[in-house]
């Protein structure tokens, strides 16, 4: 039996999750919920009650860059891990201070007291610093760290399209806008049906939706 993946399709880290498991090829059944109607078998699978969760019969993943690198370490056919250590460095500055302010720009009134441009200019200052580093890849190669950042990018870059688009950041646009556009994202953001309760779930990667790879 295929490992559970319990997904949100839109969620960056869900997205991210859904990427890694579909390079590498290993099957599960996605199950897609509804964050504002959890249903109790995922509250009881999920430490955190959060999506990514990957359910196994020997145990529970409930971080979405753990899910990746165990995928990739059953099969890594691109060689995502083949990575240098600054790209552990640029994830985790991704996942921390780059999220916080990206969550203080979209989500202003959830942070009452945060000013949402200053939010903006802290992650403006990642950008910059990733465009630095992209030469269609960060690292030459597709990488872990390409796909567990391109997410958040594109949902910062979704605050303000055209303000994102007049940045300062013409190889980052690029890197991003190539990834939009690749069979790669298409696959992994195919709408699949709500889970409810006794459904087993979609397979996922599913080999119609998965044609081989692209440049992204």
């Amino acid at each position: 039996m295929p490992p559970v993946l319990w997904s949100f399709r839109r969620c960056p880290y869900a997205m991210r999750a859904r990427l890694a498991l579909a390079v590498s090829g290993v099957h599960v059944h996605l199950r897609e919920i509804v964050l504002r109607d959890k249903p109790p078998a995922f509250l009881r699978a999920s430490p955190s009650a959060t999506v990514p969760c990957l359910q196994m019969e020997t145990g529970v993943i409930d971080e979405s860059l753990d899910i990746m690198i165990w995928a990739l370490k059953q099969n890594d056919p691109e060689g995502w891990l083949n990575m240098p250590p600054e790209g552990f460095s640029l994830i985790k500055d991704a996942d921390g201070p780059f999220k916080e302010a990206l969550d203080r720009t979209k989500y202003e009134t959830r942070y009452p007291g945060s000013d949402p441009e200053e939010a903006r200019q802290v992650a403006s200052g990642f950008l910059e610093k990733l465009d630095a580093q992209t030469d269609d890849w960060l690292f030459g190669s597709p990488s872990l760290a390409d796909f567990a950042i391109l997410p958040f990018v594109r949902q910062f870059a979704f605050i303000d399209k055209a303000r994102f688009d007049a940045g300062p950041w013409p190889r980052l646009q690029a890197w991003l806008a190539s990834f939009l556009a690749s069979q790669r994202f298409a696959a992994v953001m195919h709408r699949y049906p709500q889970w409810q309760d006794g459904m087993t779930g979609d397979l996922f990667p599913d080999p119609a939706t998965i044609s081989g790879t692209d440049r992204h």
